[in-house]
């Protein structure tokens, strides 16, 4: 059930109270820096981390209070650390086969993805919240959804206490890499889709909202399998 907007504000304001820690692991994505925006925007969380190859530069002063952790994704192992003491996690990282070659994008998309819900299961994690795709399954014959359904598969064995995973259809997004796809839907679907949820298409800015919302929520439920049109439904019903 969405959460009306008074409940909402009241539930982060107890959640606020409870000085968690977050992570973000794809921060420099698309959907990362969205999620970056709305998570300081909501500011329920004591201290938000930043887990990625590099470190990322901000324009402005809003940022200043970040904590940034630096690793190695092929030795991710030795940087257990960096995923230590946080209560809550975001993973937003994933690449594409045109832009890695099929062995590059399983490795980022499932062998990356999976080791670091691990180390952040080991690490004292009990809330993990990973972006999927619409239509992921593992036992697709297409690359990118088996891929998709086989991670959110291997994560789910961890064992979270909560995990929320979200199946968006096309973001729509003004990527700074062209996506050709994105970029039809953009066109054609973006008006649609401001007016109400489509099967095909979902604004970057609802996946964020929905992932902070779904934090809100913690402890209603173990397993929370979001959808593209439950993502729709629930940001609007709050808004």
């Amino acid at each position: 059930m969405p959460i009306p907007r008074m409940d909402l504000n009241a539930k982060a304001e107890i959640y606020r109270q409870k000085n968690k820690t977050c992570f973000i692991l794809g921060a420099s994505g698309e959907s990362g820096k969205v999620l970056l925006n709305e998570i300081k925007k909501s500011n329920i969380f004591s201290k938000i981390t930043l887990i990625g190859r590099r470190e990322l530069q901000f324009d402005n002063n809003t940022h200043e209070d970040l904590v940034q952790k630096v690793v190695d994704f092929e030795k991710l192992d030795e940087y257990a650390e960096a995923f230590q003491d946080h209560d809550v996690g975001y993973c937003c990282l994933g690449t594409t086969k045109a832009k890695a070659g099929a062995e590059g994008f399983v490795r980022v998309d499932h062998d990356y993805v999976l080791k670091a819900a691990e180390l952040a299961k080991a690490g004292g994690c009990s809330h993990f919240h990973l972006e999927s795709s619409k239509g992921a399954d593992k036992t697709s014959s297409f690359l990118y959804l088996k891929t998709k359904g086989q991670v959110e598969a291997d994560i789910e064995v961890l064992g979270f206490e909560c995990l929320s995973i979200y199946r968006p259809a096309v973001l729509l997004v003004d990527r700074q890499e062209s996506r050709p796809a994105e970029w039809m839907a953009r066109k054609f679907l973006g008006p649609l889709s401001s007016l109400f949820p489509t099967a095909l298409s979902i604004p970057i800015t609802s996946l964020a909202r929905a992932m902070v919302v779904n934090t809100l929520k913690e402890g209603e439920q173990k397993k929370n399998y979001c959808e593209n049109a439950k993502i729709s439904q629930g940001v609007r019903e709050t808004e």
